[in-house]
C-alpha cells in the first residue's frame, strides 16, 4: 500500500491550494476546491487575493456580477459556497438537494405547528410561487421588499419558546433560503460592499440566461468527489462524509465509483486515506512559502481530521462550533493567526517559532494584506479566541 508522509501531504496542500505556486484565474480556483466558502462576504475576496496575483475586489465582482460565471449558492453542510456557473447542476443534485429537502421538512412542520397554516407545504408552495412570479416581473429584489410586497410571506414563529434566544421571528427569509438551495433563486447583485452581504434576489434562469440542466445523483456525487479528492487528497472517508455533509455511505459509494485507492497515511498511524488512482506519484518539494488566510478558508476548514496541519493550535484558530478565524501558514501548517489593528495593519499572531525566514516571509505578506486593504476593516464573522486577541 502506498504511503503518504506528513511532508508529501503538506506539499499537496501548498501547491494544489495555490499556496506556493498561484492559480490562473478565478475560475481555476473556484473549481478546484469545488466552491470557496462564502458565508463570511469578506471570506472569498481574502481567500482569492492569497492565491491570485494581482487579485482585486472588482476582479471577483465582475465574475459574479457581470460574467456571472461563479454563483453564490447554498450547499455542502447548508454553508454558502461560491460555484462555478458550469459546476451548478453537479452541486445541485449532488449536495443542495440533500438541504433543500431538510430545510423544506423543517420550515413545513414550522409554520403548521405555529399556526401560520394547517397544511405547510400548500403555503409554502404558495409562497414560493409568489415570490417567483415577482421576480420574474420585477427583477432583482432585496428580501425587505418582497416581504412588504407579498402577503403570501406573512407569518412568524418562535425558534426557541422560552429561551432568552428565541421570541417571534418571520418566516419569509426561510422561504428564500429554500428556493435559493433548490436553485429556483439566486444571490444577484450585492447592494453592500464586498465586506457585507445585502443581495437582491433573482430567478436563477434569468440570472444565467438559461435553464439549469438538472444532474443524475450518482453521477453528480463521483464528479464532486473526484474533484475534491484532485486537490484535497489523500483524504480519510470521514474527511469527505464531513466536507459534503453527507453520510459514511455516500462517501464509500462515491470512493467506490471513482475506484480511489487505498493509502497509508503516515502521521497518522492505523488510518486509511483514499487518492485517485491516477494521483499516487510523489509530490515535488516545494519552496518556502507563507500565507495569511481569511476566517472560513477553504483550505483551514478542509478536513475533519486537522492535526497534521493544525496540531495543537486547535483551541486558539477555531471557534467552539469549528468556525476557523483568521490563519497564518508557514510551509503547510498553521502557526497563528492575524488580525488588524486600530490604524487597519496587519498584525501577526504567533503561537510558535518559525524562524527568521518564516517571520520574514509571513510579515511581507503582512505587510502586501494591509496595502491590498487600503484601509478597508474586515471583522471574522465567526471570531476565533486568536483573533480576539
Amino acid at each position: 500500500m502506498r504511503t503518504f508522509t506528513l511532508a508529501e501531504r503538506r506539499a499537496r496542500l501548498a501547491r494544489r491550494h495555490f499556496l506556493s505556486r498561484q492559480a490562473s484565474s478565478i475560475s481555476d480556483a473556484t473549481g478546484a476546491f469545488v466552491g470557496l466558502h462564502a458565508t463570511d462576504p469578506s471570506t472569498p475576496y481574502l481567500s482569492l487575493w492569497a492565491r491570485l496575483p494581482g487579485f482585486t475586489v472588482d476582479d471577483l465582482d465582475t465574475e459574479l456580477y457581470e460574467r456571472r460565471t461563479v454563483l453564490k449558492h447554498l450547499a455542502m453542510r447548508r454553508t454558502l459556497w461560491i460555484v462555478r456557473a458550469t459546476d451548478l447542476p453537479l452541486v445541485q443534485a449532488g449536495a443542495s438537494d440533500r438541504v433543500a429537502g431538510n430545510e423544506q421538512r423543517k420550515l413545513v412542520g414550522d409554520v403548521e405547528k405555529c399556526g401560520v397554516a394547517a397544511d405547510g407545504a400548500r403555503w409554502l408552495d404558495a409562497a414560493c410561487q409568489a415570490v417567483l412570479a415577482h421576480l420574474r416581473e420585477h427583477g432583482p429584489t432585496p428580501a425587505a421588499q418582497l416581504r412588504t410586497a407579498l402577503p403570501e410571506l406573512a407569518g412568524s414563529y418562535d425558534p426557541a419558546p422560552g429561551k432568552r434566544w428565541g421570541g417571534e421571528t418571520p418566516l419569509s427569509p426561510r422561504v428564500l433560503t429554500v428556493l435559493g438551495v433548490r436553485g429556483e433563486i439566486v444571490r444577484g447583485p450585492n447592494d453592500g460592499t464586498w465586506t457585507t452581504s445585502r443581495p437582491r434576489w433573482t430567478v436563477t434562469s434569468d440570472w444565467l440566461g438559461a435553464s439549469v440542466p438538472p444532474a443524475e445523483h450518482d453521477q453528480a456525487r463521483a464528479e464532486l468527489v473526484r474533484a475534491w479528492l484532485q486537490t484535497f487528497g489523500p483524504a480519510t472517508v470521514a474527511d469527505i462524509k464531513w466536507w459534503f455533509g453527507n453520510t459514511l455511505t455516500w462517501a464509500r459509494h462515491a470512493l467506490r465509483d471513482i475506484g480511489a485507492v487505498e493509502v497509508e497515511l503516515a502521521d497518522t498511524p492505523g488510518a486509511v486515506g483514499y487518492v485517485l488512482p491516477d494521483d499516487l506519484d510523489v509530490e515535488p518539494d516545494p519552496e518556502p512559502w507563507a500565507a495569511l488566510l481569511p476566517g472560513l478558508d477553504v483550505t483551514t476548514m478542509g478536513w475533519f481530521d486537522r492535526d497534521w496541519y493544525l496540531g495543537e493550535h486547535r483551541p486558539h484558530v477555531f471557534d467552539t462550533n469549528g468556525n476557523a478565524g483568521p490563519t497564518a501558514w508557514w510551509n503547510g501548517r498553521i502557526v497563528g493567526g492575524w488580525g488588524q489593528d486600530a490604524d487597519g495593519d496587519i498584525q501577526l499572531h504567533l503561537l510558535e517559532e518559525v524562524g527568521r525566514d518564516g517571520t520574514r516571509a509571513l510579515r511581507q505578506r503582512a505587510d502586501a494584506l494591509t496595502e491590498w486593504l487600503a484601509g478597508v476593516r474586515t471583522k471574522p464573522r465567526f471570531p476565533s479566541p486568536l483573533s480576539k486577541r
